[in-house]
Parts: structure tokens; sequence; C-alpha cells
């Protein structure tokens, strides 16, 4: 059978850009590929066993319908009406402009609700107080972004994908998982296809390959195929661009300090340039009464997140501190630094995610166990190993780091204090940009890239913004 389209993954960008095509009545044949399992069959076994045991062959929190959203805290992110530009989510305002991409995060945002999202909207009911910790910060060299946010929780947004995964199914859609998309078909610079195998034969180099075809293939990966991606685009000669690379920590602190933050705009996004780089250093994915968690990557590389559920409560918050580094010549491999950021850390960890208390960096130490069983901030990460971060995360980002939170505890008074946690690493790997025109149209026809893994987005709705604006572009074409 040849696809009207072809999608490569399943997160949010592929999965609106499904249910658009179906609203528009006019691809017959969608095809979806998830290297991962549906969401039926999703399931973490980290809360039976304490620690993360490295599922074969994917990680089933950042593989498989819905990607990472669906095990993510569920944070949409809108818009302030008043905003002149889109200041979370990525670049899809430069490709379509401000105003059109306001109307998409309208339109998105109803089929969320349609769909049993929370009509709740945190951020909106405490102008007065927000304006004044704004104020504070400008003072100390901040910047503080707030925009209304309709936060699902870990476990609804489970329940919500399911939903429309089921309707996609309903509606005649083929999702095909666990399988790989191990290349695509290009022939003259038009792509034709891909060749696929099962999930299961990863590492089997002489594994058949399947081929299908398809008259529009799509690139929607998300920040789990960052590096699939790469070696795709090298070895067909995709153009692309490099983009930045963030690295990092989850930061973890008593709900107690982040009572104002948390209160008035569930998240606060504060973005700095501390002394003495320079360097923009942000505040990402907050987590009131949260808990830490790990994630499994390619090449088993184990990252840190966070979660925050409707239902389960703990009484610490968790957030990324996130620095943004900045490649050129003669050096242009910024997903490669991260990669090497990881593996150090995760040595370290022996194969585990990395925590240390604030106080023993500024005091030159690492944190031992007992320490941490002694801590006025407990960790919600049971399987973190305690250690020392400094050793791999590198002088510059560290002093990025240690600069921002100081300079973050002159507005919230606390986040400085000793006793908070820092894991590592935390790294977004959304920085190999594929070169697209504003129908996100690659440099071979017929090939698209949407979504975070192609550093179009960052973040549920602009990656599902993405993902219809794209449907609407295919529906002209087909």
């Amino acid at each position: 059978m040849k696809y009207d389209v072809i999608a490569i993954g399943m997160g949010p960008s592929s999965v609106f850009m499904a249910y658009e095509l179906i609203q528009k009545k006019k691809a017959k044949n969608i095809l979806l590929i998830e290297e991962g399992h549906s969401i039926k069959k999703r399931n973490c076994p980290i809360e039976k066993t304490g620690k993360c045991v490295h599922c074969k062959p994917f990680c089933n929190i950042t593989s498989g319908f819905s990607g990472a959203g669906a095990f993510s805290d569920g944070k949409l992110s809108l818009y302030n009406k008043e905003d002149d530009d889109i200041y979370v989510g990525g670049e899809l305002q430069k490709y379509i402009g401000v105003e059109e991409t306001k109307k998409l995060i309208d339109y998105v945002d109803k089929i969320y609700l349609d769909f049993g999202a929370t009509e709740e909207l945190q951020g909106i009911q405490y102008k007065d107080e927000i304006n004044k910790i704004k104020e504070k910060a400008k003072k100390n060299n901040l910047n503080l972004i707030s925009i209304p946010i309709r936060h699902l929780g870990t476990e609804k947004s489970h329940d919500l994908y399911l939903k429309i995964e089921n309707y996609l199914e309903d509606n005649g859609v083929n999702l095909m998982f666990e399988t790989i998309v191990d290349d695509l078909i290009i022939e003259d610079n038009i792509v034709k296809g891909v060749k696929i195998k099962p999930s299961s034969k990863i590492d089997d180099k002489d594994a058949k390959l399947e081929t299908i075809y398809g008259d529009n293939v799509v690139i929607a990966v998300g920040r789990k195929g960052a590096n699939w991606l790469t070696n795709i685009c090298q070895k067909h000669n995709i153009e692309t661009e490099p983009g930045i690379v963030d690295i990092g920590v989850r930061y973890e602190l008593p709900d107690a300090v982040m009572k104002d933050v948390n209160k008035y705009m569930y998240e606060g996004k504060f973005i700095g340039r501390p002394f003495p780089f320079g360097d923009k250093v942000r505040t990402f994915c907050q987590n009131p009464s949260g808990f830490v968690s790990a994630e499994v990557y390619d090449n088993n590389l184990t990252l840190v997140n966070g979660h925050s559920y409707a239902n389960k409560k703990s009484t610490n918050t968790n957030l990324a501190l996130l620095v943004s580094h900045h490649f050129n010549y003669p050096f242009n491999k910024p997903i490669e630094y991260g990669r090497n950021v990881a593996k150090n850390l995760n040595e370290l960890g022996a194969g585990n995610i990395v925590v240390q208390r604030l106080g023993d960096i500024y005091r030159g130490k690492r944190t031992w166990q007992e320490e941490l069983d002694h801590n006025k901030v407990v960790p919600t990460l049971k399987a973190a190993v305690p250690g020392d971060i400094t050793f791999a995360l590198g002088y510059r980002t560290m002093t990025d780091i240690l600069g921002f939170i100081n300079q973050i505890d002159k507005v919230v008074e606390g986040f400085a204090d000793p006793s908070n946690l820092l894991y590592a690493p935390e790294i977004k790997f959304y920085s190999n940009k594929v070169k697209i025109d504003n129908n996100f149209k690659s440099s071979v026809d017929g090939l698209y890239s949407i979504g975070d893994g192609g550093g179009l987005t960052r973040g549920l709705m602009m990656a599902s913004c993405s993902g219809v604006q794209l449907a609407r572009t295919l529906n002209d074409k087909i």
C-alpha cells in the first residue's frame, strides 16, 4: 500500500497532525510509525522496583504513543492576550506569525479540553502579585515570564492520550507500534517512503527491512529521536543548522520556599544571564509538590526529569535549571557534546542519576548517602546516587547554574539553601535543527519536520500546534 502521509514517531506533533487530517477528510491512508508501545502497554517498573531497570528495547517513559507526553506532568502553555510575541514553546511563530500561532493554540487547547483536559487555568488569578514578583526579579537582572497554564497531571495525561489513540484508530489511521524506521527512501532528492524493521531487532544489523511507500513523509521523532535524526540528515544530505544544547540539572527544594510562585503562577519561568559568561540560563518544567524522575534515551543514557500528579503529592517542588550553549567554528556538534556530558555523569552514578546537595558543592565535596539520609530536603527520586556532579558537568555550566541560583535567591528567599538538591544530567536534545520553509518542508521534496526533535518546538502545546498546521498544508497538497 502507498500512503498519503507517513509520520515517523507518535508524539503530540504527529498525533495532532493525524487528528487534523481526519477533520479535513481528504487524506485516505495515514500511517504513524512508533518504536515504542501503544499507550495501553506503557508502564514504568520503577514504581515497583524502586530503581530504573532500563527497559528493553526502549524506555517506556520516552517511547510509545504520545511520546514523553504520556508520562509528563502535562502542562499546556498558553499565552496572554496582551502579549506581542510567543515567549514559550519554541519557534513556530517565526514560521507562521504570532497571531496565527495564537489562533492555533486556541484551537488545539479546545481539542485537549474535548478529550478531557481540566478546565482550570493556572496563572491568571493573581496579576498584581505576579507583577510584584516580576518587578523584584527585574531589579535582580532576571526576567520572569508568566503565562496561563493548563495542568493535566501525569496520570491524566496518560488517560487523555489513550482517548486520542482510540480516536485515531476508530477513524482509520494506521498505527504501527514496536517498529523502527531504519532509513528513508530518497531518490533524486524526492522522498519515496521508509524502510522499517521490528524494534526487537534494533541490534540486528542483518535484519530484513520492509519497504513502505508514501507521497509525504513527516519526521516527528521528538527529543528522543534527535540522535537518529542527526544520522539520517548526514546520510541523505538533508540540510540542517546547529542549534543550541541546553545542559543543566533538576533542582529540588521545599514547596514552602516556592509557595508564592506555585500559588500565583504554578510555573514561573525565570531567565537570566549571570556573571561572568552571560550565558542564557532559565528555569523550565516546574513541578509543585512533584517528583523527580529518570528517563532512558538512546545508547542507554539516563537523564533526569520531573513529574507532578493531579492526585499524588510530595512536599517538594522540582524544576530544571538549564544553560543554553551555542557552538560555532570549528565545533558544531551540540548533540554530541551533550551526550558526552550525560555519559560521564552516568559513569559517575554507575548508570544512575547523580544527586548532590547545594551546600556540598560550595564546600568542594561530594554528597554521601548518610548525609542525604539526614538532609532537610528528602529526595523524591530514591534511585539517585549521591556523588559529585561537578566532576562532569563542566566549569562554565556549573558557574552559570550557581550564579543563577544566587540571583533567584534574592527574589525567592531560600532558593539557595544549602540543603536543596541538584540532580544531573538534565539535557534537552533539540539542537539538530532541520532547515524548513514556512510549510515545514525540508530540503528534500515531500519530507517535512515538526515537533521538538527537529528544533521547531519545545513542549506539548506547541508540538501539537505544529502538527495541526502541517496537516492543513498537506491537505491542500493531497
